[in-house]
């Protein structure tokens, strides 16, 4: 009964949060209150943010807290650009967090914390449509919470404290009235990192697999969450990748690399390793894996 009311209350205090943060960031405007769909505040998902840093015991907290501070300043900064650096300040922001990220969770989860901090990405390209997220979160954690509980038993609740702040958070958003910003999804793809590796480590410590086991398991529920994300949004994926990147026909595969790799850092990246160069693929398998959607370039220079 006290984990139940513990859980109520996370979900009151996400609705509540959230619907305050929705008043005042339409009140500031600026970077918070973005002109999409005649005006949506955005960065509402602080309110998830402080619910989990509350509620989610450490060390998962501390990788949650660094990464929705240099998030929360993305949301703020916006698109901002110095002419003596090739990227944006956000990005700038965005990618400093994640390295932390990396580091700080080392000594805590190992090799592993790599990919607790690249989940930022597919829940990052979710969030571009209204739901998406949140339907994303909604599903792992109700398939972990029930996948955990069956193998292990330990760290199913931690599964259900996520659950609970995104249902408190995710009414408005199903309704397109609010948007999480970069503080939400990247404060929930860490979480959702941190529980996949948990659940690497409570299995691979009962098979004996070691640390390559558990990178290999959350490896695997990353890229899961991955095709999840590109299934929920494959409407608009595919009107993307046809109108604005002008990919044909674009399979499955190119939906699932854009889930994987799209977005401004994955464009940097492009940049700094082909520059302008451009990579033209014709062989139908490699078009099947999504190599055309991987290997495009938009700073590419037009033959």
């Amino acid at each position: 009964m006290d984990e139940i009311l513990f859980l109520v209350l996370i979900f009151l205090l996400s609705a509540v949060l959230t619907l305050l943060f929705k008043f005042i960031f339409a009140r500031l405007g600026g970077n918070l209150y973005t002109k999409i769909r005649n005006g949506t505040p955005r960065a509402v998902g602080l309110a998830p943010f402080l619910v989990l840093l509350l509620f989610f015991p450490p060390p998962g907290n501390y990788l949650i807290a660094i990464i929705g501070v240099f998030a929360f300043l993305d949301d703020l900064i916006g698109r901002k650009k110095v002419k003596s650096i090739p990227f944006e300040v956000g990005q700038l922001s965005r990618g400093i967090g994640m390295i932390l990220v990396m580091v700080v969770g080392y000594s805590y989860f190992g090799p592993a914390s790599i990919l607790i901090a690249l989940m930022i990405q597919p829940l990052n390209i979710a969030d571009m449509q209204p739901g998406t997220a949140c339907s994303t979160i909604i599903i792992m954690t109700s398939i972990l919470t029930v996948l955990i509980y069956l193998t292990t038993g330990n760290p199913y609740f931690l599964v259900l404290i996520v659950l609970a702040a995104c249902l408190g958070y995710a009414p408005l958003d199903y309704l397109g009235k609010i948007m999480m910003g970069e503080v939400g999804n990247h404060s929930f793809a860490v979480a959702l990192g941190i529980i996949y590796t948990l659940l690497g480590m409570e299995v691979t410590n009962f098979y004996n697999w070691g640390t390559p086991g558990v990178f290999l398991i959350v490896l695997v529920l990353l890229v899961v969450t991955s095709v999840l994300i590109a299934f929920l949004r494959r409407d608009n994926l595919t009107y993307f990748l046809e109108d604005e990147l002008r990919i044909e026909n674009p399979y499955f595969g190119d939906l699932l690399m854009d889930v994987l790799t799209g977005g401004g850092l994955g464009d940097l990246a492009r940049k700094l390793a082909l520059k302008k160069r451009s990579i033209k693929i014709e062989s139908e398998w490699e078009k099947r894996l999504g190599l055309r959607r991987l290997l495009y370039n938009p700073y590419a220079v037009s033959e």
